[in-house]
């Protein structure tokens, strides 16, 4: 290892041991969230499902390389496949934090060119790197010298004035060019002025046919589809024309659709025709929530994850409810989460 890439001796010894290298399946996929899809909430995922890659929240390389890197970085081993995502537009910074990524044990690490907030923006992260098309070659190439972990781009089918198929097909044939085989391609265009955050996830029209057109041009390409999915029926489709789908604020709100995608989309068990044991799922978090809260944690930076999983049924609300009001409190433990179960009948 090059020195600039050295971990200190007391960073190394928070450094997870190196998961197996192998081809990602990502057929089935959870987006990066920011303030959502932290540690604890991958955890809780990896209970519902064994095989989704779960992605991390963006984490921008200057919080890498001048920040608490374990407070970033850590995770348990339970939650592989895992990759971490990646914020910057300076080539060799992103090829420093790609080396972090690896030598933490992620599984792939990718770059971020798809957030369309003003403050990443004046940062030059995000959507509107699709404006330099150049610059994020740069950037992959750096990556991808720098590590031997995949390295893999989230993007938008374009932004602003620059929103022609041929424009798309253009940056992702550049990308291709640096040996980059795997696009994650939100549906939508960012509209980087005048539309917030929230906006540009509902505003912009969805135009998978862009994506489909990737696919059919470039099919050696793994070609991920991501926006505006909500069920199985949709993905079931989607995945006669592409490789992968990616979900995020869906399997946030709703995170029992993730019961079913190791059956669906892994062929591994069967499909629970009559609804999963919601209960034991929650109950197997109980270790783990025990563990983190000696070490400081309080019930909510785990509970709050949870609060979906049980849409729809008869007492989810006083579920959702009891939660809310109990698990930030400091001596919140086990009994609140089984007094909010025993609201719902589970005894």
């Amino acid at each position: 290892m090059t020195q600039e890439y050295a971990l200190s001796q007391s960073e190394q010894t928070c450094v997870p041991a190196k998961a197996a290298r192998k081809p990602l399946n990502r057929r089935f996929s959870t987006a990066p969230m920011m303030d959502w899809s932290d540690s604890n909430c991958r955890y809780f995922w990896r209970q519902l499902t064994k095989h989704a890659v779960l992605y991390s929240e963006m984490v921008t390389t200057g919080a890498l390389i001048y920040g608490n890197r374990e407070r970033f970085l850590a995770y348990d081993e339970v939650e592989h496949p895992l990759a971490l995502q990646l914020g910057g537009s300076h080539p060799t910074d992103l090829a420093q934090c790609a080396r972090f990524a690896q030598d933490w044990g992620y599984d792939e690490v990718n770059l971020n060119v798809g957030c369309p907030s003003d403050r990443v923006q004046n940062n030059m992260i995000g959507a509107c790197l699709m404006g330099h098309v150049d610059l994020v070659a740069d950037c992959i190439k750096s990556m991808q010298d720098a590590t031997e972990i995949e390295v893999t781009i989230k993007h938008r089918i374009g932004i602003d004035d620059l929103d022609s198929y041929e424009y798309l097909r253009d940056f992702v044939g550049n990308i291709a060019a640096t040996g980059c085989k795997t696009f994650i391609v939100h549906a939508r265009k960012a509209i980087l002025k005048g539309l917030s955050p929230k906006e540009n996830r509902d505003i912009p029209p969805l135009k998978y046919d862009f994506v489909y057109r990737l696919k059919q041009e470039f099919p050696n390409l793994e070609i991920i589809m991501n926006g505006g999915i909500t069920n199985h029926e949709q993905i079931t489709e989607i995945l006669t024309h592409v490789d992968g789908v990616m979900l995020g604020r869906e399997v946030y709100h709703n995170p029992a659709l993730l019961i079913d995608v190791d059956a669906r989309y892994y062929n591994d068990g069967s499909i629970s025709e009559d609804g999963a044991d919601k209960a034991a799922l929650i109950r197997s978090l109980y270790p783990y929530i025990e563990a983190q809260l000696a070490q400081g944690a309080t019930l909510h930076h785990i509970s709050r994850h949870t609060l979906g999983l049980f849409n729809g049924q008869p007492g989810a609300r006083r579920y959702r409810r009891y939660l809310s009001e109990n698990a930030h409190r400091k001596t919140a433990g086990i009994e609140v989460m089984e007094q909010a179960l025993a609201l719902m009948g589970y005894h």
